[in-house]
């Protein structure tokens, strides 16, 4: 992703108690609309977690032992077909959407680039997308001391996707009347020159194809889980995905089934503007969509060139199996109440 347009500034004499009135009212107050999760017991408690950490945290590690994962690698192709069994071996209907794209960093060259998507209960015309991207960006350029070495990609790239892995445990369960698409994007960053490649291949051209091929169902609205693994987890509304109705509603219930599961990482204020996936499917294919993600990795605060973000850095060891599964948890339970 590219980073923040900027950061959300609170100006004049708003005291903090008017901040903290109006941000529960405009995240929190449910309008009635069809879809919105069901109440949920305000028993609930973190004992109640069904998603396994450490099998979540053994997925992280497991996709970044293969290495950088840059589109078109020996690496993303290995990747792809582990995930893909591992889909299929818990009932998923899995394929590759693949497309082709000019190297950019190679003339005349082409590089094939495959979204892999997985279909749970393909027989439901109602349905529910879930996405994160599963490549990484080809070097590290924010590391301060290697802007050509080695990016790992623990949090940006393999986070996302081992909630997804952890998650395909529970999808077969999920009752009437949605089903459930998984889509990991290639090609998120598959840039070189931030001023001239572009981004969100991927996610753009599955948002074409669902706009000009439409399928037989239809999406009600999309999640995107992206740099959710910090061990120092702290997730705030994105602002690009609460500037329509529909993204807000679909905020608004997660972020409440957050609250009612205990979930504190998931804090009742506006974050970043992040430039995501999320956009792409918005844009293009008009499906409401929010962004799932912690951009202050390590901690809130720190200016770009201290943040692990892009750099060597980015390892197994930064990030967290609790912090996957609260994320796991909190989009599972919001799952399974939609109506």
């Amino acid at each position: 992703m590219r980073k923040p347009d900027r950061q959300t500034l609170f100006l004049g004499t708003v005291t903090v108690a008017s901040i903290i009135v109006i941000t529960y009212l405009t995240l929190f107050y449910n309008n009635g609309k069809a879809g919105a999760p069901n109440p949920i017991t305000p028993t609930a408690t973190k004992k109640n977690n069904p998603i396994n950490h450490r099998r979540a945290y053994q997925w992280l590690e497991k996709i970044c032992e293969l290495g950088p994962r840059p589109s078109g690698s020996a690496a993303m192709a290995s990747q792809q077909r582990m995930l893909g069994e591992h889909f299929k071996q818990l009932g998923g209907t899995t394929f590759l959407q693949t497309f082709d794209y000019p190297h950019p960093q190679k003339k005349d060259a082409i590089v094939s680039l495959a979204n892999l998507v997985v279909h749970w209960h393909p027989d439901r015309t109602e349905r529910i997308l879930l996405c994160a991207h599963y490549d990484t960006r080809p070097f590290p350029v924010r590391d301060p001391k290697r802007p050509k070495g080695i990016f790992i990609g623990a949090n940006d790239g393999a986070s996302g996707t081992a909630v997804l892995a952890e998650l395909a445990h529970f999808m077969t369960e999920i009752p009437p009347p949605y089903g459930v698409d998984f889509v990991l994007f290639d090609a998120e960053e598959f840039v070189f020159q931030e001023r001239r490649d572009p981004f969100f291949l991927g996610s753009e051209y599955f948002s074409k194809q669902y706009l000009r091929h439409p399928p037989a169902h239809r999406y009600r609205c999309a999640v995107l889980l992206d740099m959710v693994g910090d061990r120092e987890l702290q997730i705030y509304p994105e602002q690009n995905s609460l500037k329509s109705i529909a993204t807000r509603q679909l905020v608004r219930d997660i972020w409440s089934t957050a609250q009612q599961l205990g979930v504190k990482e998931f804090i009742h204020q506006r974050g970043h503007e992040i430039q995501d996936d999320h956009i792409k499917l918005m844009e293009i294919a008009r499906i409401p969509a929010c962004d799932i993600i912690d951009f202050d990795y390590p901690r809130p605060g720190q200016e770009f060139s201290q943040l692990y973000w892009h750099t060597e850095a980015d390892t197994p060891d930064k990030c967290s199996g609790e912090s996957l599964a609260k994320v796991g948890w909190v989009v599972l339970e919001w799952l399974r109440r939609l109506r």
